[in-house]
């Protein structure tokens, strides 16, 4: 007698997605996860790139607002006078020579008092605060301590003080120089340097703080003196920490204005780039050559904002491979 086994049909199989294309599911939970962040990409968009795009446009338009009925497009003649024009290739230089001083020295001095920090002394904590704070004050109210409480000529506080010394040595006349008016790029140059070396130190004290233990004791072990630690240990470990304290010290020393409007006004040969879109917009009422200074300045800033960020990511790579 025979059997037979009756053989139940397979089901057929869902399609298979397409390559390339996810489940509408995972489209929908991946869209759920980001609506929260659409409301502040769009918020970003209007408040920073609808005006850049505006400024790039209004940028090759020769655009004087007391002669508005002789508006008329220009195409690159603005970014040409910039580069061309004496007095803005002047501001270049001045923004970049600026530049250049105040991040130099506001990092040897920041390394400087890093490396004071990084010892261990009574008060510690009380002198890190002091050498903090300013770079907690507004950038006008320090532009404004500068000018009038120590470089105004009559009762600023480096006059006084060499009244005090001519005093205590015997001299009767003591030169009273005009700080902002026979050195006008350095004045403002010392006030942002005050003002911008805290930065430095606390990005290079971080540094400091993360070297390993065990190869300091190590060389010390070895008999390595504290020049040798410092040229051959502490120096290479603080590469990274040393660029990022220069990217992001230019990337916001090239847009200051504070320093320059309330010091010297841009006189004397201290106007900077930001300074003269300033005068270009609002006092010469140059709409399109000013929008191509601001354009040129938001183009050197992300230049050195890229920079600035490879090393921050390339900083982070370095953690997490030594963690």
């Amino acid at each position: 007698m025979t059997t037979t086994t009756a053989v139940r049909p397979t089901p057929p199989r869902p399609p298979a997605a397409a390559p390339g294309k996810r489940p509408t599911g995972s489209r929908a939970r991946a869209w759920a996860t980001r609506a929260p962040l659409l409301p502040a990409l769009v918020f970003l968009i209007v408040v920073t790139q609808l005006p850049f795009v505006a400024t790039l446009v209004i940028s090759f338009f020769d655009w004087n607002s007391l002669k508005p009925d002789q508006r008329h497009f220009t195409g690159f003649a603005n970014y040409g006078s910039v580069f061309t024009d004496p007095a803005l290739r002047e501001s270049v230089l001045t923004t970049v020579l600026l530049t250049a001083t105040v991040v130099i020295v506001s990092v040897v001095l920041g390394l400087l008092f890093a490396l004071l920090l990084d010892r261990a002394f009574f008060g510690r904590g009380f002198v890190r605060t002091l050498l903090i704070t300013p770079f907690l004050i507004v950038p006008i109210s320090a532009a404004l301590l500068w000018k009038h409480a120590l470089y105004n000529p009559e009762y600023g506080l480096f006059n006084g003080a060499l009244t005090w010394f001519g005093n205590l040595f015997g001299i009767e006349s003591v030169a009273q120089p005009e700080w902002t008016s026979e050195m006008p790029l350095m004045a403002v140059a010392a006030a942002l340097v005050w003002q911008w070396t805290p930065f430095m130190m606390l990005i290079l004290l971080a540094g400091l703080q993360s070297r390993p233990a065990e190869t300091l004791e190590a060389a010390r072990l070895d008999g390595a003196g504290p020049w040798q630690m410092f040229r051959f240990l502490t120096l290479p470990h603080l590469r990274r920490y040393l660029e990022l304290g220069v990217l992001l010290g230019s990337v916001y020393i090239v847009q200051n204005f504070d320093a320059v409007f309330t010091i010297t006004a841009g006189g004397l040969g201290t106007a900077n780039l930001p300074y003269t879109v300033y005068e270009t917009f609002y006092r010469a009422h140059e709409y399109g050559l000013a929008s191509a200074v601001g354009v040129v300045v938001v183009i050197g800033t992300v230049i050195i904002a890229t920079f600035a960020l490879r090393v921050v990511s390339s900083l982070f790579r370095e953690e997490a491979s030594r963690a």
